[in-house]
Parts: C-alpha cells; structure tokens; sequence
C-alpha cells in the first residue's frame, strides 16, 4: 500500500480461526469509526486496542511466524529492501 510492504496473516492459522479473527477484526474496525464519529475517546481507545488485540492474533503484528530467519520488514518502504527491484515491476496503479 502507497509503496509500504505489509506483513500478512500467519498462513498456518486455519481457515476457520482466520475468519473469526478477521471477523473481530473488522468488528473492531467499525468500532473505531462508530466511537470517533460519537466523540467518545474511551471507547476509541477500547476499539484500537481491539484492532491491535485481532491484528496480533492474526500474525499481522507482533513477533514473527516465520522461521527462515528473514527479517520483518512490515511498513518498510519497498523500494528500500530487497524487494525494490520486485516492486518496481509491478504495474503502475496510478491514474
């Protein structure tokens, strides 16, 4: 996203615990916008909590599931990795 790489869900999760906790997550999500757009900041702050709490169950955050010893390059910009010469192939997806 916007040239950032991102870290994807743990591939070993099950289908069936992946779903919930993608369900949790955008649960969450909404909770998010339904708590900024009541001005209420506690429960913004309990509902980013929620989205970090899911985001880490998911593998998306927090230590690695991998086992190669690659390094976690979640929100580096790709064209500064060793992934540079990837994304510059990729399409362009400007308008």
């Amino acid at each position: 996203m916007r040239g950032r790489l991102w870290r994807t869900a743990d591939p070993g999760l099950s289908d069936e615990r992946r779903e919930r906790l993608v369900g949790e997550l955008m649960a969450a999500r909404r909770a998010v916008g339904v708590a900024r757009r009541a001005g209420d900041a506690a429960a913004e702050a309990a509902a980013h909590a929620a989205v970090d709490a899911a985001k880490h169950a998911l593998g998306e955050r927090g230590p690695v599931w991998w086992t190669d010893g690659a390094p976690d390059l979640n929100r580096h910009m790709a064209r500064t990795t060793v992934y540079a010469d990837w994304f510059a192939a990729l399409p362009s997806t400007d308008p």
